[in-house]
């Protein structure tokens, strides 16, 4: 005869096993509290800005300071400034994470590195706007334009596209990388063939955030090539453009007689370019999860 007892749970075991679930439920109510203000804040741009989100104010030149018309420059010069930004900040990004995760050694460099990249994501936006000036407007003479601030707000979220990828590289089993070794494969052989594929996922996290920070960011933009009103889009990156989160903080504070719906409608709108573009990014990055080796 088997001894149940055996299988029966001690008293400290019982304990912990309480203790657990008491945390879980205590890490479950943190969690859904998070959602509240997020909630909140939704639903108040819902029902302020909705009846005013119409195709003709998404297509139409502002007027009167942003006062009367639609946001179609703003909304496109958005778009130009976040794409920019991209072009820059993601190689740049991946191939120094590529270098401190795969290629340096524990040395004063990489740590110096490493030290430059926490300080520079934990500098504020305002004076990545005057490095913005200093070294994109005047010394390398793009002037305000979408180029410069492009640029800045590359530098600026440069820190979160590094620290995702390292993260992300670091995932890829180790394991992955002697086998190819093993058969007679060089290093960026193994790197483009076998670590990028499995850590594209987490490359996409790491775009997503940019997304948000770029699209959401008014002091980078404001110094080196954002415009108050612009009636007609930009042709080149050379050009300045207007920006969503520069004409919320216009119409919110600087222009006069604006009626009570258009800042939550800019505001509604701005929150669904962010939503739009992170949808995508997820998208692709579902579907590379999905083709993990492990």
């Amino acid at each position: 005869m088997t001894d149940s007892s055996l299988f029966t749970a001690s008293a400290n075991e019982e304990r912990a096993l309480s203790l657990q679930k008491l945390l879980r439920l205590g890490f479950l109510a943190v969690s859904l509290l998070l959602l509240i203000p997020a909630g909140a804040i939704l639903a108040v741009l819902v029902i302020e800005g909705a009846p005013g989100l119409t195709w003709e104010f998404l297509t139409t030149m502002p007027r009167e300071n942003g006062a009367a018309g639609g946001i179609a420059t703003a909304l496109v010069g958005t778009i130009w400034l976040t794409v920019t930004a991209l072009v820059f900040a993601l190689p740049l990004g991946v191939a120094a994470a590529i270098y401190l995760s795969e290629y340096a050694r524990d040395n004063w460099l990489t740590r110096t590195i490493n030290i430059a990249i926490v300080n520079l994501a934990g500098v504020p936006s305002i004076v990545h706007a005057l490095f913005g000036v200093g070294a994109f407007v005047y010394f390398m003479q793009f002037g305000k334009s979408i180029l410069a601030a492009g640029c800045t707000l590359a530098v600026m979220t440069l820190p979160v596209v590094i620290v995702s990828t390292r993260e992300s590289l670091q995932a890829v089993p180790h394991s992955f990388r002697d086998a190819c070794w093993n058969m007679g494969a060089t290093r960026w052989q193994t790197i483009w063939r076998i670590v990028l594929p499995n850590s594209g996922s987490g490359i996409l996290t790491g775009l997503i955030l940019v997304v948000c920070r770029a699209v959401g960011e008014t002091a980078p933009i404001m110094f080196t090539g954002a415009v108050f009103i612009r009636q007609v889009f930009p042709n080149g990156v050379f050009d300045k453009s207007m920006a969503l989160s520069l004409h919320l903080f216009n119409v919110s504070t600087q222009v006069t007689n604006v009626p009570d719906h258009i800042p939550f409608t800019v505001a509604l709108t701005l929150i669904l370019v962010v939503m739009s573009m992170n949808a995508v990014a997820i998208y692709f990055r579902m579907k590379l999860r999905g083709k993990k080796k492990w």
